[in-house]
């Protein structure tokens, strides 16, 4: 829109605004009975009735002109002049009226109906075709077209600080630290069976630890005390803290069909206190070493602020992470996606967009997809390309602003999607429940993935792996032969019927892998001994059954589900098996069968707040049963609810010698909770959203079965080192506490 084109919007909006705009101003004439400021009452005005005495017009017509002109066929026509003199309150009757043409006694406009009536019905006229001139100009008013065209900004996300207490994690067990299920706290003092060094400080008084001076494991004279100082090993067994996030979703609606989204973090799960202003790092010839302190920060008992982190001087991340930023573009045939998004399907066991408001971990896929289907049927199709992995790239810190592109094809992990999916509209789906029908959805989604080469490999491998800004060379000198393809179809059914909802996914990973390793001139492929690659063989299975009752105050709901394990894997005196892999490369094969099972949830999808949670990281190689109620004892249409949940969560492994103690069963988990909602929040006005402030405390606890517990054999080494301390070959029950504080917007 053009300067010219609104000024002639606003002068129409004027003329329109005056009422006679398209007549002109009648004359001005001193109010009757005097001249300007008189104190004579002014006469009537124009639209006033005449008075009763005043003669119509010639001819018995009013005037034609509405402003005071003369008519259009030419002067009015000439009156006698009176032969007596006029009364001093009223013109004699048949006196014609004074002043000019057109106006009353005293100057003053006469009424005129019918000439009013024809002026609106000509500024009627004439705004009609200045309305039809716009529209076959192509253009429009100012209301119209923000009306079509305005883009909308949205905002919405949360802010979450999660206070949470660990309580022995670790299970008792005191094996090395680099074979433990779950690190114990760094500030503990422990013996390992012989020949394993103490581990943890010497540095507490008696009075300091639990156990007055003893140890686990022994004396406090045992390895690695120091009585000479009044100093003993420490104990402890409890790791606390907080964290936080600021998560913002920006939304911005260009048209009805078009829009650009996005998810940035602030603070991203940063432990509060974990950036003290005198504590910095910098590179050395060993990697990193912390900063000599300044001398107004000395010493870390002197620290008084925060300051924000940053990747590389004081921490792993930066203050600011954005995740994701995507388009979405309705065609008249369907929908085009492109850009950084989440990934979701079903239950979200295998893909998993994360985007609760007690998430962590998430499925973010670099794509472009295209949507279509049948509206009438609720039926969908979607075809996507998944950029996974690109290997190598250009970029290059001497040429910042360049376009980066991939150095090459061979090494890319190339990803093919194909979705068929049944979902029913919500709002068709919430009132046919109303009716008690049965609603069904679900579909079908199918992943493809291949790799020919791979570079992966690690710092103290051959050339070094693929280095970004690292010289092409040495790239080229990196490379594997991987030869990887797998299938992936994944299953999804949802069933509903009143307040009841059963839902399930299955999933499986059928593929093959010719070499494992990653070191360059490394593989383990032959066809001459019959090791011609590897077998992927995956399965996992999760259902949800969920009634409500008490006008949705109470939910009943039962979970299980099934990942497949492998007996193949398990060597505990390299700290490399188990139903983890660990931080270690890919998790060796110690059999012949030359068949990778273990099937892993993604860690998005939770069940419980210890064993899977934490402890293993994800529900990988087990089966579970999980039973929970939970009860609304507040809930209102406005959003504010107050209740509490109790559940209860069964492990067993899938394969017992893939568990440290080569039994089935690992643990029973009990987990509760208390949770409010505020009703000021924006999102409350639906029913399946949150919003506003939100609350929760949990507590969990875990009592760990054989399947966590020592084998026979490290049993005995651990009686044959400690006789005097038996408690040491059971395990201890675990514990967690956790306060959850948000705003949800």
């Amino acid at each position: 829109m053009h300067k010219g084109f609104f000024l002639a919007l606003a002068t129409s909006a004027m003329l329109v605004g005056s009422g006679h705009a398209l007549a002109q101003p009648a004359p001005k004439v001193p109010p009757a009975g005097g001249e300007a400021g008189d104190d004579t009452p002014p006469a009537k005005p124009p639209d006033a009735e005449p008075p009763g005495d005043a003669p119509a017009a010639p001819g018995g017509d009013e005037p034609k002109s509405p402003d005071g002109a003369a008519p259009p066929d030419g002067p009015p026509a000439t009156t006698p002049k009176p032969t007596g003199a006029p009364s001093a309150t009223a013109p004699p009757a048949t006196a014609p009226p004074s002043g000019p043409p057109g106006l009353g006694a005293g100057g003053v406009l006469w009424p005129q109906p019918r000439a009013d009536a024809e002026a609106l019905k000509k500024q009627k006229d004439a705004k009609k075709d200045a309305k039809k001139a716009t529209k076959d100009n192509d253009e429009v008013y100012a209301e119209d077209w923000w009306s079509h065209a305005r883009p909308v900004f949205e905002l919405h996300g949360y802010f979450r600080v999660r206070a949470e207490a660990f309580h022995n994690f670790a299970l008792g067990r005191i094996d090395q630290p680099n074979l433990s299920l779950f690190p114990l706290p760094i500030d503990n003092s422990y013996l390992p069976p012989p020949p394993n060094e103490p581990q943890g400080p010497n540095l507490c008084t008696p009075s300091e630890t639990n156990r007055a001076g003893k140890r686990e494991g022994g004396d406090v004279n045992a390895r690695g005390s120091n009585p000479e100082n009044g100093l003993f090993p420490c104990k402890n067994k409890t790791q606390a803290g907080a964290n936080m996030r600021f998560r913002l979703v920006p939304e911005l609606h260009i048209s009805d069909n078009l829009r650009v989204m996005s998810q940035i973090d602030i603070l991203d799960n940063v432990v509060l206190g974990s950036t003290p202003s005198g504590y910095a790092i910098e590179p050395s010839a060993t990697g990193n070493q912390v900063r000599k302190r300044a001398g107004f920060t000395p010493l870390g008992a002197f620290d008084n602020t925060q300051v924000p982190p940053t990747s590389g001087v004081n921490g792993f991340k930066d203050s600011i992470s954005v995740k994701r930023a995507w388009a979405e573009y309705l065609t008249p045939v369907g929908m085009l996606r492109f850009g950084r998004m989440p990934s979701h399907w079903g239950l979200g066991i295998l893909a998993n967009s994360g985007d609760g408001y007690d998430d962590d971990f998430q499925s973010t896929a670099d794509r472009i997809m295209f949507v279509t289907g049948i509206k009438s049927l609720d039926l969908f199709f979607a075809g996507i390309w998944d950029f996974t992995n690109e290997g190598a790239t250009s970029a290059t810190l001497a040429l910042p602003q360049t376009q980066a592109y991939d150095l090459g094809q061979l090494d890319d992990v190339d990803q093919y999607i194909f979705v068929v999916a049944r979902r029913r509209d919500p709002k068709l789906q919430r009132l046919e429940l109303a009716k008690g029908k049965v609603v069904v959805n679900g579909g079908v989604y199918v992943v493809h993935r291949r790799q020919l080469l791979a570079n992966d490999a690690a710092v103290d491998e051959a050339q070094g792996g693929a280095v970004p800004g690292a010289a092409n060379e040495n790239l080229r000198g990196g490379f594997v032969r991987r030869g990887a393809k797998a299938w992936i179809p994944d299953v999804w059914l949802q069933l509903k019927y009143k307040k009841f909802r059963f839902e399930s996914e299955l999933a499986t990973i059928q593929g093959e892998i010719e070499n494992l390793r990653s070191a360059p001139g490394v593989s383990d492929f032959s066809n001459a001994d019959g090791n011609n690659g590897w077998n992927v063989r995956q399965w996992g299975y999760a259902a949800e059954i969920e009634q409500r009752l008490v006008e949705d105050r109470l939910k009943l709901e039962f979970n299980a589900g099934f990942a497949s394990g492998d007996p193949d894997v398990f060597e505990p005196q390299t700290g490399s098996g188990g139903l983890s892999p660990g931080f270690n490369g890919s998790q060796p094969q110690l059999g012949g069968d030359r068949t990778i099972s273990t099937f892993r949830f993604n860690p998005g999808y939770r069940i419980d707040l210890i064993l899977h949670r934490n402890i293993l990281s994800r529900i990988q190689g087990v089966y579970y049963f999980r039973p929970e109620v939970m009860y609304d004892f507040i809930r209102d249409k406005r959003g504010q609810r107050f209740g509490g949940s109790v559940a209860a969560i069964w492990t067993r492994a899938h394969k017992f010698l893939q568990t440290p103690g080569h039994e089935r069963d690992l643990g029973i988990e009990l987990n509760i909770g208390l949770h409010y909602q505020s009703k000021d929040g924006a999102l409350n006005d639906d029913p399946d959203k949150m919003g506003g402030f939100y609350s929760m405390l949990q507590y969990g606890v875990l009592f760990p079965l054989n399947g966590l517990g020592y084998l026979s054999e490290e049993k005995e080494d651990i009686r044959t080192a400690f006789p005097d301390n038996p408690g040491l070959r059971s395990l201890n029950n675990a514990q967690i506490f956790r306060w959850y504080l948000g705003v949800i917007f």
